[in-house]
């Protein structure tokens, strides 16, 4: 993978905000479902992803700028000692490329894929391999080849709307090979988590990586998340809080008729059960509804019914007032 900062075209020095600005265009730009007759953007798509990943990740990016991991995210010295320039290889004339441990246990050499480290061992020191796989007496045993590496995982971030995220309402995304699926949310989904979705990853020789979905729950005009709760600030006027009413409420479910009690003050709040969000119990939240009275700023019939009249409570006695 080539340098995640060549592949977002910003400076070393970039700021989080111009990293993210510079992903999103060319994410717009290369995203498969408008690059349908253009393989290759996909494949540019998916390695603009892989970098901001990357450089999106505090910890990542600052490893990455020290040299300790490479833009795949991998060791650049994984056997501990330096000597070998930036790539931290086996110091001067030793190994021209960066390795690493790869998650199966095997060894994997960056830019010479294929690469058995026997093989390696074996013209350093001329031993010849025997039956059993060693290199003669005193020699290095390679042992049982290690599994085939597998290809790599590909990340992606998948923008779910708020009222979708709480009834957990299939999302379609478009993989980097141009094939879109269904992706059924998880019961309790929060923003941020992810979820792996096994061998829709790159394809390697050892079977192809996973897919690694980031959700992000985008904010909604007036529903705000409480935990499984959903909370709403729900206006009323001044006569359906002094006698009563009936009135709409919106829900994710849609629109419902709640009941107010007359004499219904600000800050009351009223509970609609199973509203919320879906719990990982399978269960619902609920909606928290706080009634909040609307009076107008300036209206003279109002002001004429009110002449004359005060009220002669002190609702603020229990503060002390």
């Amino acid at each position: 993978m080539a340098d995640p900062y060549s592949t977002l075209g910003v400076a070393r020095n970039a700021g989080e905000k111009d990293i993210k600005s510079a992903y999103r265009k060319l994410a717009k730009e290369l995203h498969p479902d408008r690059n349908q007759d253009n393989p290759k953007a996909a494949e540019r798509f998916a390695e603009v992803t892989r970098a901001y990943d990357l450089l999106s990740d505090k910890d990542k990016r600052a490893r990455f700028d020290r040299g300790e991991i490479d833009a795949e995210g991998n060791p650049t010295s994984p056997f501990g000692f330096g000597g070998g320039g930036a790539g931290g290889g086996f110091g001067a004339g030793g190994f021209g490329h960066q390795g690493g441990f790869r998650h199966d246990g095997g060894f994997e050499a960056a830019g010479a894929e294929g690469i058995d480290l026997g093989d390696i061992f074996e013209g350093l020191f001329g031993g010849g391999r025997g039956a059993s796989g060693g290199f003669g007496a005193g020699g290095f045993s390679s042992g049982r080849r290690g599994p085939a590496p597998r290809g790599a995982n590909v990340t992606y971030r998948l923008q779910v709307p708020f009222v979708d995220a709480a009834l957990r309402t299939p999302q379609r995304i478009t993989l980097a090979d141009g094939k879109p699926i269904d992706l059924k949310l998880p019961a309790g989904v929060e923003d941020g988590q992810q979820m792996r979705l096994g061998g829709k990853g790159e394809a390697g020789p050892g079977g192809s990586g996973d897919a690694i979905v980031t959700i992000e729950v985008q904010r909604h005009p007036f529903f705000e998340r409480d935990g499984d709760n959903i909370r709403l600030d729900l206006p009323i006027t001044l006569d359906e809080a002094v006698g009563g009413a009936k009135v709409k409420v919106p829900t994710v479910d849609g629109a419902v008729m709640l009941t107010l009690a007359p004499g219904s003050s600000s800050g009351k709040t009223l509970r609609l059960k199973g509203k919320g969000f879906t719990r990982k119990d399978g269960e619902r939240g609920d909606q928290l509804v706080t009634l909040q009275i609307d009076i107008p700023a300036d209206d003279a019939d109002l002001k004429a019914r009110l002449a004359g009249w005060s009220d002669g409570r002190n609702p603020r006695s229990r503060l002390g007032g």
